[in-house]
């Protein structure tokens, strides 16, 4: 197979995903190569004319200290490979290695393409350094890319330490992951929220295209649109002329995710490939500049943790409706058998200590601030810890998820309903899905290993398109 070739432009955060965890084989384009050979030749002919950030000069407060020392570069990786004792998974660091060496390709760092042609190397030869956590706090991969340009060896010189580190690289790899599972997980809501409205015989009115035009949200008018796609032609009549929150305003809520999520590629998109160097080489000069802020991508994760925590919320509230015989016509709990059976009873626990690990994580982190390097840098936008709480989040709204999907379909066969009742409704393949794999013993047992398979359904589902293969034949 060809190389893929990494050339500055054009790639988007799942197309990133995808090369790293398929260890796809990459080079450099000759675009790159080029454009990389000139900003290279362009910096060394402005420094000799002016001061260049961290190329002549210290950094942070040391700015202003000029500096000719040939070991300059390795001082500074020394120095600066300061982290913390914890490694990033070997997953992070491919895709960070990836990230880096497409910005670097835009040309604007000054670094010669030897530098990209080390990157890549290790990529394709497997090599991958040992990088670690800490010293990171969304203005720069300070400590992990130090311990890249130590890996890299001789490639960097004195005058090449500085621009290597310009870039949130590995931050936006751990950024890039989290938004395709976030991506995935928001596309399978609509098909546990579809079960839970069989469940309780929801009435889809909500869903009607004339309600969202009322108000065009686009999020919600997405959402609504895939709802009435899995519930048209439900045959079974709705039990309320107005549903609780947890079905009447679904779409609302999950709408404003599907919106952040949306947002959050964008802004990724945008600096997986951007020449956020400082200092910035532009044609014959350089200009210092602050392009190493990571705030546009952590206030990105910020607000789609917070939208994605009422999500988890409402889903709570769906698993209290179904246990209640108010709104399913069933038993307490969902139980089967003998009297003062528990039924699911433990999953209302599991959902709801799994909804205040989701509340913890959805605590922004752009509310920190920092004074460093003698008030020379007073600001951080704290991306990385943004992307750490957005990992524990999504992994804690899974578990939430699954505890309303393996509730849900409990009922559903408690009701005595088959997905062929559901024809000619396009959620009735899923359910068939979910009969198929999760146990249908009633009695009172631990539920541990339904919600474990609840969790990898969940992992198919999103790994498959949107339509359920059944629907499209």
């Amino acid at each position: 197979m060809e190389p893929v070739e990494v050339s500055g432009a054009g790639l988007t955060p799942l197309e990133a995903v995808a090369l790293a965890q398929r260890r796809t084989v990459v080079r450099l384009s000759d675009d790159a190569r080029k454009r990389m050979s000139e900003s290279a030749a362009a910096v060394i002919e402005v420094a000799r004319r002016r001061p260049v950030y961290g190329r002549t000069t210290g950094v942070g407060a040391n700015r202003d200290v000029l500096t000719t020392d040939p070991e300059h570069g390795a001082r500074l990786l020394g120095s600066h490979s300061t982290t913390g004792t914890t490694s990033y998974p070997k997953d992070v660091v491919r895709l960070g290695l990836l990230i880096r060496v497409n910005q670097l390709a835009s040309g604007g760092s000054g670094l010669d393409p030897d530098v990209a042609d080390a990157i890549v190397a290790l990529l394709n030869d497997g090599e991958l350094p040992d990088l670690h956590r800490g010293g990171a706090i969304g203005t720069g991969d300070l400590g992990p890319l130090a311990e890249l340009g130590l890996a890299l060896g001789e490639v960097i010189d004195g005058t090449s330490a500085l621009p290597l580190l310009s870039s949130n690289a590995i931050t936006l790899a751990e950024c890039c992951l989290a938004y395709v599972e976030a991506s995935t997980l928001i596309n399978v809501v609509p098909l546990v929220g579809a079960l839970s409205h069989v469940a309780l015989r929801g009435n889809a009115e909500v869903y009607d295209v004339r309600v969202h035009e009322a108000r065009p949200q686009p999020g919600q008018v997405r959402v609504a649109r895939r709802m009435r796609g899995l519930l048209d032609g439900l045959p079974i009549p709705p039990a309320r002329i107005q549903d609780p929150f947890g079905l009447r305003a679904f779409a609302q809520v999950l709408g404003p995710a599907v919106d952040h999520v949306d947002a959050l590629g964008n802004s990724l998109r945008i600096d997986i490939n951007a020449s956020a160097e400082n200092p910035l080489v532009a044609e014959d000069t350089v200009l210092h500049n602050g392009n190493w802020h990571a705030m546009p991508i952590a206030l990105a994760l910020d607000s789609l943790r917070l939208s994605l925590h009422s999500v988890a919320t409402l889903s709570t509230s769906r698993v209290a409706n179904l246990v209640d015989p108010e709104y399913t016509g069933l038993s307490r709990f969902l139980a089967s058998g003998a009297e003062a059976s528990s039924g699911v009873m433990m999953i209302e626990y599991v959902a709801h200590d799994a909804l205040a690990a989701v509340r913890s994580a959805a605590q922004p982190a752009t509310l920190g601030t920092a004074t460093l390097s003698r008030g020379a840098e007073h600001h951080a936008s704290f991306a990385p810890q943004a992307a750490v709480l957005s990992a524990q989040l999504l992994d804690a709204l899974r578990e939430v998820l699954a505890s309303e999907l393996v509730t849900a379909v409990r009922a559903i066969r408690l009701a005595g309903l088959t997905p062929e009742d559901l024809a000619p409704a396009a959620v009735g393949p899923w359910l068939a899905d979910a009969f198929t794999a999760l146990p249908p013993d009633l009695t009172d047992r631990s539920l541990r290993e339904d919600l474990e398979i609840a969790r990898g359904l969940m992992t198919q589902w999103g790994d498959r398109q949107v339509e359920h293969p059944a629907e499209s034949g």
